[in-house]
């Protein structure tokens, strides 16, 4: 199965609240730009999306599904920059099973996607996630383990 985790695109730096801090007109063609390029890697379609409540997180999501198709969208508020990894693997695990599914797009925040990829995979360290950047893991979920397929960066 893909599990593909995406940071937001760039934002806004002040806000009345971190939360609502908004995509600049960079951060959504950049998105746009490494959707595609996820396209042009074959991944175009997911049974599941996650996507933090977060304005520019939202924001982001909105950029993609001009791109993509999803199945089914969650709000989830464990996906957040201060979400803890381990918590969203097990849920992963656990929809995952559950829902018999193939495909997982992400879309959250540092510090949070860098450890999660790092969870999933394994004996690696947290990987640099610039804005609108995005990973590909290749996830046996028997094992509960994954490789790393590619990285995109805009």
């Amino acid at each position: 199965m893909k599990i593909v985790i995406m940071r937001h695109g760039e934002a806004e730096t002040f806000a009345q609240t971190d939360a609502d801090r908004a995509l600049t007109k960079f951060g959504r063609s950049a998105s746009r730009d490494v959707a595609q390029l996820c396209k042009q890697e074959g991944i175009a379609e997911f049974d599941k999306v996650l996507v933090s409540p977060y304005k520019r997180a939202q924001q982001t999501w909105q950029e993609l599904e001009g791109i993509f198709s999803a199945k089914d969208l969650q709000l989830c508020e464990d996906i957040t920059p201060y979400g803890d990894s381990e918590t969203v693997v097990e849920y992963l695990n656990a929809i995952i099973e559950l829902e018999q599914l193939d495909s997982v797009l992400l879309v959250s925040h540092l510090p949070l996607v860098g450890y999660l990829t790092a969870d999933l995979v394994k004996d690696i360290a947290p990987p640099m996630f610039p804005t609108s950047g995005m990973v590909c893991i290749d996830y046996d979920t028997n094992q509960q383990r994954g490789e790393l397929l590619w990285h995109l960066k805009p």
